[in-house]
């Protein structure tokens, strides 16, 4: 007779690879301080990020497996996975600081700078990720963190145009953070990151009219990691000099750039269809790009399994799942966006891969305004039951 044997979360360990990733930041620094003063050594995270986890993924392959249902609230009442998320906020604060009073000083040349802004924004992606994660749950203390961890980005209106607005109309043309088929990643840019702050004040100002209060009360969210934002770059000029203002901002672009770059693969060309009542269908596991890839999602908290979070938002990372004839990345994060950085590449690859995914149906497309007659034509697409 088989016995069956107790659930044991294998990944339990490597989970603390989200809690050392993003640290990898201060590699290059420490290494051009202690051995040699090579801004050779500054490139080695950047280049470990986008060329090296893509040859990790690569090599680890994916895993599919799930844990048992009747064992998740045990493995999300365990506290250990949330102090790992609690812990990483001071990390990211002094990995921030500490690459800070580095670049403030020495003397780099600007390809040394372009390599720490490239870092840094590095972790400033790491950061909104980790908002990304603890902004969806439900106690304060997980909320409160969020918004610390979002606030070094200067990017803490995410907080209310995620979970209000991205979740509401995901994979609709009404999304600004819903990528198209067509549009490049460039396109997209000049798209996403305006249309997410008004959308995000759009929906703080009427939240705060319905409690019979302005726009610029003190409750205000997006005022509040705003105020935060401001106190620390306004900590750090005020200590390291008014040098370090450019290569905050483009810190600051570079790491909300990381968090386009996801959105952009995230739900790119897939459509919810729209019911004849005007609203969208529910949205399902299918109206997302999974990957299983296993380095990049212990890095990631399982962002990649982003079909299962948008159906079940207040999951915990440790407990997503997979699930079977999902439309899949051939790569983990990382590695898309380098394709992604090149549109021809990410068209030639994605497109004949979404209309795998839609079985060919366009009416299940999200298309980039006025290419959507070329593209039909193009690939052979067909109208539903045409």
């Amino acid at each position: 007779m088989d016995i069956a044997l107790p659930y044991r979360d294998r990944k339990r360990p490597l989970w603390l690879l989200s809690l050392f990733a993003p640290s990898l930041a201060l590699f290059g620094p420490a290494l051009y301080l202690l051995v040699s003063p090579d801004e050779l050594w500054l490139w080695l995270s950047p280049l470990f990020f986008y060329f090296g986890i893509p040859l990790l993924d690569a090599l680890l392959g994916e895993d599919p497996s799930n844990p048992p249902e009747s064992e998740v609230p045990a493995l999300e009442a365990d506290p250990y996975y949330r102090w790992i998320t609690y812990l990483l906020v001071p990390v990211l604060w002094a990995s921030f600081i500490a690459i800070c009073a580095f670049v403030a000083s020495q003397p780099l040349s600007w390809l040394g700078l372009l390599a720490m802004v490239i870092n840094t924004g590095g972790g400033l992606g790491f950061a909104i990720n980790l908002g990304h994660e603890m902004g969806h749950k439900k106690s304060a203390l997980e909320r409160w963190l969020a918004k610390l961890a979002l606030s070094l980005a200067c990017y803490g209106h995410f907080y209310i145009e995620h979970n209000r607005g991205h979740h509401r109309d995901v994979a609709t043309p009404a999304d600004p953070a819903s990528s198209r088929m067509g549009e490049s990643i460039y396109r997209f840019l000049l798209r996403e990151m305006p249309g997410g702050f008004a959308r995000a004040w759009r929906l703080e100002k009427e939240r705060l009219a319905r409690c019979g209060k302005g726009p610029w009360s003190p409750a205000n969210e997006v005022l509040h990691t705003a105020l935060i934002s401001l106190a620390l770059y306004a900590a750090l000029i005020a200590t390291l000099g008014w040098q370090l203002l450019p290569f905050l901002a483009l810190s600051a672009f570079w790491g909300a750039f990381q968090l386009t770059s996801a959105n952009y693969l995230e739900h790119y060309g897939l459509l919810r269809r729209k019911l004849d009542n005007g609203r969208y269908e529910v949205c399902q596991p299918h109206h997302s790009w999974n990957s299983n890839h296993l380095f990049s999602n212990w890095a990631l908290f399982h962002l990649q399994r982003h079909s299962d979070h948008h159906a079940h938002p207040t999951r915990r990372y440790q407990s997503l799942r997979n699930f079977p004839d999902l439309p899949r990345l051939p790569s983990g994060y990382f590695g898309m966006y380098l394709l992604a950085y090149v549109p021809p590449l990410w068209f030639r690859l994605m497109n004949p891969r979404l209309i795998e995914a839609v079985q060919g149906d366009a009416t299940r497309i999200n298309f980039m305004p006025g290419r959507r007659a070329a593209l039909m034509r193009r690939y052979g697409l067909r109208e539903h039951g045409a």
